[in-house]
């Protein structure tokens, strides 16, 4: 997982006032939980711009004030117009507990499905996961090369080392869906299948109606005889 430190100040007030004034200052104001007590500090807004605006998972360490902490993302409010950070909340790691996070989704592979014309979908972007901070990946990669037409990956067919999914079993990660190439492709099957099948009917009706011409025409000689 990769690391990202940031530089905090321990926050001497707090309250809803103190908190107004340091984002006009360009700070964001800061909650770490996890430990043996909450930690309120602050850091500029700037500093959190790669935590954020990226699709990654960190592993934080925080320098408040010279004392580090390590620990992972666990909130983020931002402001409902402006999007600007309003707060952050984080949670404390240590090396020997396992911890709660969401990881990105990478597929790998060309599923058999899009070869046979179908169209691949991403339907879970993140997972979460429990580990222990040394076990947990940047992202969970997924093979996706067996998954045909009309067919999905769901969270109960992965199995990662050390890593525990917590999303429903049942969840979905990945799907290949029919587009019209492919529905063309299925059709023409069914439609060469049902010709297949009404031509063996029609040959079946045909050989009936001969056996049946020829019973008539021996009876008709035995009643002439």
């Amino acid at each position: 997982m990769k690391l990202l430190e940031i530089k905090c100040s321990l926050r001497e007030k707090t309250g809803k006032k103190d908190s107004k004034k340091m984002r006009k200052q360009g700070n964001v104001p800061c909650v770490l939980y996890g430990g043996d007590e909450n930690v309120h500090f602050t850091a500029p807004e700037n500093d959190f711009r790669h935590l954020v605006y990226t699709p990654h998972v960190y592993l934080m360490k925080l320098d408040i004030d010279g004392k580090v902490y390590d620990a992972v993302l666990q909130d983020i409010q931002f402001h409902p117009v402006t999007d600007k950070i309003l707060h952050i909340d984080f949670y404390q790691v240590y090396e020997d507990r396992p911890v709660s996070v969401s990881i990105p989704v990478q597929l790998n592979g060309v599923p058999e499905g899009v070869k046979q014309g179908g169209k691949l979908a991403l339907e879970a972007r993140n997972l979460r996961a429990r580990a222990l901070p040394a076990d947990l990946p940047e992202l969970l990669e997924v093979d996706v090369t067996g998954i045909g037409l009309g067919k999905s990956v769901k969270v109960g067919e992965l199995d990662f080392k050390g890593i525990e999914l917590l999303d429903s079993e049942n969840l979905v990660i990945a799907s290949v869906k029919l587009t019209r190439a492919a529905r063309g492709i299925t059709d023409e099957d069914e439609d060469e299948s049902e010709d297949q099948v009404a031509e063996a009917e029609g040959e079946g009706e045909s050989d009936k109606a001969q056996e049946g011409q020829q019973e008539g025409s021996d009876g008709d000689a035995q009643k002439d005889s």
